[in-house]
């Protein structure tokens, strides 16, 4: 008979090595399914590392894709860290967008006529505060009444897509766009710059990585910091021993929610210039992974974001050298989720085998 028994402490090599142990055992799980398509393992897998990592161009897109990534991966590593199960970050994020456009688009040819100096930090705040409203309700329901958080934000998400499509085909679509539904421009003044020429990747990674160190900081100096990983760690506990629970519980959706509907404002100011349905391919529930991957360390975050964006860019490449299809990537994510939540599980208990 087997038995999970709680370990007194966990060992830092083997919290390191947790993430790393479950990425190679979805490459070797992933490598039989290439193999059932009929195509060489090793080829592969580099034509995946090639197309991720392999050239400026290569290296350019990944970096563009790693940007909402990393966003939306600090959004769920900060509510996570407090056992708040956001599930809604693609919600958030499309709120942000949506924010963003509000503020700063084209509305009637020409938009709000103010400094983009005043209207680019407006922009923004109102992005941070859309993602950030969408998170607080289901916070303060899981808080007050203990409703369960991931029913509440998941059903928020197909809420806030619904409500994105009716604005786009109403309200906020642009006249000039034939018909598609799109929402107006963005001035162009509140477009971020490309951080390299003639490539896609935008200042909008500087503001990814700065944000993930600012998180880091605050986990690491900071009361709040300290609140959020007592309340993850035992709300209860954490009550007797004096946190502000509902104070933190608050902070923590802000928080989130605000960093997810940062993702949207960015992704729009940095890549699209405005707001579609398929703006974003599941960057929010990605991001989960994200966060799992780099075992709820928001530098962590920066590194296990890249690694994505490469699976995900490369797969194009590889799919069209030797035909294996490109969802493969897919899988290798989703299973990259399974195998870090189980190798997490082995890092805090071990097996005990009874007779």
């Amino acid at each position: 008979m087997m038995r999970l028994e709680r370990r007194h402490e966990s060992s830092r090599a083997a919290l390191v090595l947790a993430p790393i142990g479950a990425v190679v055992f979805t490459l070797l799980v992933s490598a039989l399914l290439v193999r059932w398509a009929g195509a060489p393992v090793g080829r592969t897998y580099a034509l995946l590392l090639q197309g991720g990592f392999g050239s400026v161009f290569a290296w350019s897109e990944t970096l563009t894709r790693a940007i909402p990534l990393i966003l939306t991966g600090l959004a769920a590593t900060v509510a996570f860290k407090a056992r708040l199960f956001n599930i809604g970050a693609e919600g958030q994020l499309f709120a942000g967008a949506l924010a963003a456009v509000a503020v700063g688009g084209m509305h009637g040819g020409t938009g709000f006529e103010l400094s983009p100096w005043l209207l680019f930090p407006l922009m923004m705040l109102a992005a941070a505060v859309a993602g950030a409203l969408m998170l607080l309700g289901p916070a303060l329901m899981k808080n007050k009444l203990g409703v369960d958080e991931v029913v509440t934000t998941l059903l928020i998400n197909f809420i806030v897509l619904l409500g994105v499509s009716a604005l786009l085909d109403g309200p906020m679509k642009d006249p000039t766009a034939m018909g598609w539904p799109q929402s107006v421009s963005l001035q162009s003044d509140l477009e971020l710059g490309k951080l390299i020429a003639q490539t896609r990747v935008h200042t909008g990674l500087l503001w990814a990585v700065s944000l993930a160190v600012i998180v880091w900081a605050i986990f690491k100096y900071t009361v709040l910091g300290f609140d959020i990983r007592a309340l993850g760690a035992n709300a209860r506990a954490a009550a007797f021993a004096g946190v502000p629970v509902t104070r933190t519980v608050v902070m923590v959706a802000l928080l989130s929610g605000a960093l997810a509907g940062l993702a949207g404002a960015i992704e729009v100011a940095g890549r699209t210039s405005y707001v579609t349905l398929d703006m974003s391919p599941g960057y929010g529930y990605t991001g989960i992974v994200i966060a799992m991957l780099a075992g709820l360390h928001p530098l962590g975050v920066i590194a296990a974001g890249v690694f994505v964006a490469g699976v995900l860019v490369g797969a194009d490449t590889m799919s069209r050298a030797v035909g294996v299809p490109t969802y493969i990537a897919d899988v290798i994510v989703a299973a990259s989720l399974i195998a870090v939540l189980v190798a997490t599980l082995l890092t805090q208990y071990r097996v005990r085998v009874t007779k």
